[in-house]
């Protein structure tokens, strides 16, 4: 007898598994030599409110990050995450890593094999990482993510697309998930697994 498909659910890392901006945070007060607490951790999509003003000081906070601190390896994971993904698993779902760590040049190997170093650490499952900025392209059937740009990219592209609630993504209409138990509950009432979809 055939196996029946697998509900595929794709999951964005930073911010919305690592926590990407605490961490960032306190390497860019570092690199900014600045004080962590004139940081403000409320901050919007490229991070100008720690000073960062153009796309040439986010790439080279950015590299320096994770050539010289590791930052992929180093990020806390936001709670609920091994949690709930684990959850899913189990039940029967297909957990598919989505992430664009490659957009700056040279230093793909570092940011692989952190990205892998990370996940196997905090012992988050997956079948598939795939390291890719189209992430319509990955073919999940569900999508949690977090950065603005790629939640509007997905929805218009008609895929269900879930927005993990943090600071840079809060004028995104829903759905929208301020936790992952909540993104865990909108998953399965949204493609149980009994196959019958939810109706939109």
């Amino acid at each position: 007898m055939q196996e029946k498909p697998k509900i595929v659910v794709g999951v964005d890392l930073d911010g919305v598994c690592a926590d990407f901006y605490g961490r960032m945070r306190e390497i860019a007060a570092e690199w900014l030599e600045k004080p962590l607490e004139d940081l403000p951790k409320d901050v919007s999509y490229g991070l100008r409110e720690w000073g960062v003003h153009d796309r040439s000081q986010y790439e080279s906070l950015h590299r320096f990050a994770v050539t010289q601190r590791e930052l992929f390896s180093s990020m806390p994971m936001i709670p609920g995450a091994r949690k709930y993904l684990r959850k899913l698993s189990d039940e029967g779902y297909r957990i598919r890593i989505i992430t664009h760590r490659l957009f700056i040049h040279y230093f793909h190997a570092s940011s692989v094999q952190q990205t892998v170093e990370w996940l196997d650490s905090h012992g988050i499952p997956y079948w598939d990482l795939c390291f890719m900025k189209e992430k319509e392209q990955v073919g999940a059937d569900i999508y949690i993510e977090d950065t603005p740009d790629n939640v509007n990219q997905l929805r218009e592209r008609g895929l269900y697309t879930i927005c993990f609630a943090n600071s840079t993504n809060m004028h995104i209409a829903a759905p929208r998930a301020l936790s992952w138990e909540l993104a865990y509950t909108m998953v399965t009432e949204k493609f149980p697994l009994n196959g019958s979809k939810m109706p939109d």
